[in-house]
């Protein structure tokens, strides 16, 4: 399963090295690729093909980290390649999403966003890899 970031808005200091490091992480379990967009409007154009489309919404479906390595595990198994979209300051403007997903009841900052669902990611594959970096 290929994991793909899309994010509308450009990454700057600090956060960038963050992102680096967990897309190194990442990468141990599965090919994942990030992509930045200036324009909100381009995301529906390189959402890949045939990908599970999981739009960042604050009125999404909430997971603990477990729950979420389950969901992720569900992702593999099904044998789509998995898509999240992290929209900007103003939101997305994508039509559809297979799922909703928040990563909390507060509002983030986008480039914040992006390095806690990066994390969220490395979590939930270590957690089922059974690495300790859960625990």
């Amino acid at each position: 399963m290929k994991i793909t970031v899309l994010s509308v808005g450009r990454l700057r200091a600090p956060y960038a090295d963050d992102i680096a490091h967990y897309e190194k992480l990442i990468s141990h379990y599965a090919p994942i690729e990030l992509i930045e967009l200036r324009e909100p409007e381009k995301l529906a154009k390189r959402v890949p093909e045939k990908a599970h489309l999981v739009l960042l919404d604050d009125q999404g479906k909430q997971h603990d980290s477990v729950a979420f390595s389950r969901f992720l595990e569900q992702r593999r198994a099904s044998g789509l390649d998995l898509c999240f979209v992290v929209g900007g300051a103003y939101g997305t403007q994508l039509e559809r999403a297979d799922e909703l997903l928040s990563l909390g009841p507060m509002t983030l900052p986008h480039q914040l966003a992006r390095v806690v669902l990066l994390e969220q990611i490395y979590r939930g594959h270590s957690i089922l890899a059974g690495a300790p970096y859960h625990h």
